[in-house]
């Protein structure tokens, strides 16, 4: 079993024992995604770390754009509740890249591929992607490499 979803669990765990009603929801959520995409396709396999991260990535993501969904509609109510779920889930991910660290990890990749414009932006995004692996969102990631490459 993965570090991160034995991490998970504890922490619902405690979360249970402290009455932390949102965490414990969030938490549960979370562990049960995790449990359907065990389960899914043909075959029973147990998630690794990076696996469960690229799952809380999409599910964080999710959060993000049901908030948004919710502030356009004039829910505010539900609105702050899915950003509350969105910030425990982002607890469990890797640290974000800053903008600095992301442009450097581009320039570094169009180096290597020779990339000269917006045409070959694939070739780049195939070796920026594992780079980045859950610390950018892949539209942040798209952006930079096309301003990069048509500059």
């Amino acid at each position: 079993m993965s570090e991160l979803k034995d991490r998970l669990k504890n922490d619902l765990t405690a979360a249970i024992k402290e009455r932390d009603k949102v965490r414990t929801g969030t938490l549960r959520m979370v562990l049960a995604a995790i449990s359907t995409e065990e389960s899914a396709g043909s075959s029973q396999h147990d998630l690794d770390d990076a696996e469960v991260t690229k799952l809380l990535t999409r599910e964080a993501k999710k959060r993000r754009e049901a908030a948004e969904a919710f502030d356009q509609g004039g829910r505010s109510d539900q609105a702050a509740a899915e950003r509350a779920e969105s910030e425990v889930i982002s607890d469990y991910l890797p640290k974000q890249l800053t903008d600095g660290e992301l442009s450097e990890l581009v320039s570094a990749a169009i180096g290597e591929t020779g990339a000269e414009g917006p045409k070959q932006m694939g070739q780049v995004m195939k070796v920026v992607n594992p780079r980045v692996a859950g610390r950018a969102e892949g539209s942040r990631v798209a952006a930079e490499v096309k301003r990069q490459l048509a500059g």
